[in-house]
C-alpha cells in the first residue's frame, strides 16, 4: 500500500512518516499542493493523508481538483480547525475522513486501515505462474500446494515478478514500484530480496532459477 502524506509541517511529516513505514505502508511526502499533484500524475496511490492548511495550492482546493479528475483515491484531511463548517467544507470538497490536530497516532491508523479497507473492496483476483499461486487478498503465497512464509517487502516484489511475467524489471523500476522516493534503498537491498526469495522459493521445490537475472537489465520470472 502506497500513501502519500501531505503536510508543510516538516516535524508532523515526519512523525507521520515514521509510523506508516513502521507498519509496512510505502510513504512519500509533499509540502505543498502543487508538489502533490506532482506525485500523484506520476505515482499510484492507495491513500492521501492531506493537511488543509497548504501553500501553492490549499488542501481543499487540491482536494477538489482530485475529484473533479474523477479520482476515487481515498482522502482523509488533517487541520487544525475544529469548527463543524471547516468539517463540511473539507467533507463537502470530496474529503473522506477529517481529523483535526493534535491527533491521536492509533485513532488516525485505525482510521487509515477503515479507508484502505473501504478503497480495496473489490477482491483482487488470484496470481498464478505455474505451480506458483499468490493470493493479494490474503496475502498467502503457495508453490506446489506448499505456503511460503514471506515478508511484506518479499510478497509485494514476488507479486510485482508475477504481473510482469518475462518482462524484464530493472532494479531502479523495483525501487520506484515498492519503496518511497524520500527514502529509496540501495540496489543491494533489492539483490537481497531477490535471494531470500530464490532461497525460500528453492525449499519449496522451485527451480534455482525461477526467478531469472537478465544480466545486466534486471529480473523477471522463468519461462513456464
Amino acid at each position: 500500500m502506497r500513501i502519500l502524506v501531505v503536510e508543510d509541517d516538516v516535524q508532523i511529516a515526519d512523525m507521520l512518516t515514521e509510523a506508516l513505514t513502521n507498519r509496512q505502508y510505502r510513504v512519500d511526502v509533499a509540502q505543498d499542493g502543487e508538489e502533490a499533484w506532482d506525485w500523484i500524475e506520476t505515482l499510484e496511490y492507495n491513500l492521501i493523508l492531506l493537511d488543509v492548511t497548504l501553500p501553492r495550492m490549499n488542501g481543499i482546493r487540491f482536494c477538489q481538483k482530485l475529484r473533479d479528475c474523477h479520482s476515487a483515491i481515498p482522502v482523509l484531511m488533517l487541520t487544525a480547525r475544529d469548527t463543524i463548517a471547516d468539517k463540511i467544507i473539507g467533507l463537502d470538497a470530496g474529503a473522506d475522513d477529517y481529523m483535526v490536530k493534535p491527533f491521536d497516532l492509533e485513532e488516525l491508523m485505525a482510521r487509515i486501515r477503515a479507508l484502505l479497507r473501504r478503497g480495496s473492496s473489490t477482491s483482487r483476483p488470484n496470481l498464478s505462474w505455474g505451480n506458483l499461486s499468490l493470493n493479494p487478498n490474503t496475502y498467502e503465497v503457495t508453490y506446489a500446494d506448499q505456503l511460503l512464509t514471506l515478508t511484506p517487502k518479499e510478497f509485494a516484489l514476488l507479486e510485482l515478478l508475477i504481473a510482469n511475467g518475462r518482462r524484464v524489471l530493472s532494479r531502479p523500476g523495483i525501487i520506484e514500484h515498492l519503496w518511497s522516493m524520500d527514502d529509496p534503498p540501495t540496489e543491494e537491498a533489492v539483490k537481497s530480496h531477490i535471494k531470500t526469495l530464490r532461497q525460500k522459493l528453492r525449499i519449496a521445490g522451485a527451480p534455482e532459477d525461477f526467478i531469472e537475472t537478465v544480466h545486466g537489465l534486471g529480473y523477471r520470472l522463468k519461462q513456464i
